[in-house]
């Protein structure tokens, strides 16, 4: 990081985390990286769908993907006897 980027950082109370939001969300034109408004939005949308997912994963206690040389061979709720420790 620059000291010019630092400074700019503070004046316009921009934290690394929202800089680092930025460059992994963002679109690249040229030597800029954009998170426009509509960027963001999606990101949000993207974010409640992972939570909606991770929510039913929840409620079936967890799950076990078994795969082996790179195929998924099959898949079951994490036992309760599992749960417990993790």
């Amino acid at each position: 990081m620059t000291l010019h980027l630092d400074q700019r950082m503070n004046q316009r109370g921009i934290t690394r985390e929202l800089l680092d939001l930025t460059l992994t969300h963002g679109e690249w034109e040229g030597d800029r990286c954009i998170l426009s408004r509509k960027g963001i939005e999606r990101l949000i949308r993207e974010c409640e769908h992972q939570r909606r997912l991770a929510m039913k994963a929840l409620d079936k206690g967890g799950l076990v993907v078994v795969e082996t040389g790179g195929a998924e061979i099959t898949t079951y709720r994490l036992p309760r006897a599992c749960r417990k420790g993790r």
